[in-house]
């Protein structure tokens, strides 16, 4: 059995693999690489084997989107650790030992991931994982390092090892033991929640979660979707209360979701007033979407409650992250009253 299977998910991305995947090849030691495609139309499947025949190839039989699409590549690929690597990550030194010693040297820790930095602007985190993250009372994802549209620059402030709440899809190992007891990633999401769903998993179930910084990669981030396309903030409005169902307490549940009801039509009207047209049109629509589907992620939520060993997780703040950003003014991680 392989030690660590590097698996690059790639649908329609020649291109980033142009750029980011010799260096990925050349600086990955003590794991195999492997580009797990997902049907895509662009010649990437034959551009791989003619530039990188070395590099191993899953190839699926369509686009199974980011979470289908990694369960199914990881169903075919035996190794100790998994580690899905994005496309558009830029590797420019050793990476991956940093994670493997400190996974080996601690057995209790299931998942981590490396610290991210922006591709676009190399001294600042990256938007999409940064140091590590977390989530606020309400299920709003933020990150050491990043919260809301605030992206700090890396001044080594955050090169401590830490407990995480989750840890970036961009860049995640995880022991292929766990991923398998766990399930994987939910392939319902499709795209988007679906590692912070997944974590959530292993952290209620008692595995660890951290970030290693002395492992540093670089992500390019957007490049499936841009930010504001009304696609993006449907997946990113539906899957995250998907995830709030399927893994909060009977005690939180009510009352969580009423709070995001408001503060998502709040948001559907900012986009309104905004001229966004599709993205007001997106949110209305995850709500319409979620309503419809709920009764099938029953037996998911009935699972994860009943294998809960940790509640509250330590890694979820007490707090509204909203509340502290735009009314106490924190926008900072280091400033946050945990």
């Amino acid at each position: 059995m392989e030690k660590a299977a590097v698996v690059i998910l790639n649908w329609n991305g020649k291109d980033m693999m142009s750029r980011f995947l010799a260096g990925v090849v050349a600086h990955t030691r003590g794991g195999t690489v492997y580009v797990a495609d997902n049907a895509s139309t662009d010649g990437s499947v034959e551009w791989l084997q003619e530039r990188f025949p070395d590099v191993k190839r899953v190839v699926l039989d369509h686009n199974y989107g980011f979470a289908g699409g990694y369960n199914q590549a990881l169903s075919r690929i035996e190794a100790e650790y998994f580690v899905l690597l994005n496309s558009d990550v830029e590797i420019q030194s050793d990476w991956l030992t940093p994670l493997l010693e400190y996974m080996e040297t601690h057995p209790e820790v299931a998942a981590c991931q490396p610290k991210i930095r922006s591709w676009h602007e190399p001294d600042r985190f990256e938007y999409a994982g940064a140091a590590g993250g977390y989530i606020d009372a309400l299920g709003y994802p933020f990150c050491r390092g990043r919260i809301m549209g605030e992206v700090e620059r890396d001044a080594h402030q955050y090169d401590s090892v830490a407990p995480v709440f989750w840890a970036t899809g961009a860049a995640l190992m995880v022991r292929s033991r766990v991923w398998r007891e766990a399930g994987g990633l939910d392939a319902r999401f499709f795209a988007h929640m679906e590692e912070i769903d997944f974590c959530w998993r292993l952290r209620s179930r008692g595995h660890g979660i951290v970030c290693v910084p002395s492992s540093v990669v670089f992500h390019v981030g957007g490049g499936t979707l841009p930010k504001e396309n009304p696609r993006k903030t449907y997946l990113n409005f539906r899957n995250n209360l998907y995830m709030l169902y399927k893994n909060l307490p009977d005690a939180r549940l009510a009352s969580v979701m009423r709070w995001r009801f408001g503060l998502d039509m709040l948001a559907s009207l900012q986009f309104l007033l905004g001229g966004k047209w599709g993205s007001f049109r997106a949110v209305w629509r995850a709500h319409a979407d979620f309503r419809k589907q709920k009764a099938g992620f029953t037996p998911s939520r009935h699972e994860n409650l009943s294998r809960t060993v940790i509640d509250p997780i330590p890694e979820q703040a007490p707090f509204s992250i909203l509340w502290a950003y735009y009314v106490r003014g924190l926008k900072r991680f280091s400033q946050l009253p945990w």
